[in-house]
């Protein structure tokens, strides 16, 4: 399974969101700034996270985005689902579906538990979890050990 840019882009702008302080907006030509993610495929990736509730936006002189929610309460499978609509390595992993194979099918065990896997990891790192691992890489890089 591969993540498309738009769930990767996502990501990244949920992030740079995050970021930024919770009581503020951040425009979305900063974020593209910050992210190098074009202004126009930022608008239309910030629709599905709209729809989602992960972020809401206003507009006006001082308008722009914030997390809909805490950082804590937002998920990477949040993100990813929003903008990917399935994670499922394949299509009967996540649904009930039969492709006429399902009675002797020895393959859709692995695929269900390789969907687990995935949903379990995305479900448990919060967008929280992504602030406070760039901010101690940020601390870290600025380190000087010399002497």
């Amino acid at each position: 399974m591969r993540i498309s840019t738009r769930g990767s882009y996502a990501l990244e702008a949920v992030l740079a969101i995050a970021l930024f302080p919770a009581d503020q907006t951040i425009s979305i030509r900063e974020i593209s700034e910050r992210t190098q993610i074009s202004d126009n495929y930022l608008e239309q990736i910030f629709s599905l996270l709209r729809t989602s509730k992960i972020i809401t936006s206003s507009r006006g002189a001082y308008g722009g985005y914030q997390l809909a929610r805490p950082a804590a309460g937002i998920y990477v499978g949040d993100v990813l689902r929003a903008t990917e609509k399935s994670i499922s390595p394949v299509l009967c992993a996540e649904e009930d579906i039969s492709c006429g194979k399902s009675t002797h099918c020895v393959t859709r065990n692995a695929w269900c538990k390789l969907f687990k896997a995935i949903t379990d990891t995305v479900d448990t790192i919060s967008i929280s979890d992504l602030v406070k691992e760039f901010n101690q890489k940020i601390t870290l890089e600025n380190v000087d050990y010399s002497i």
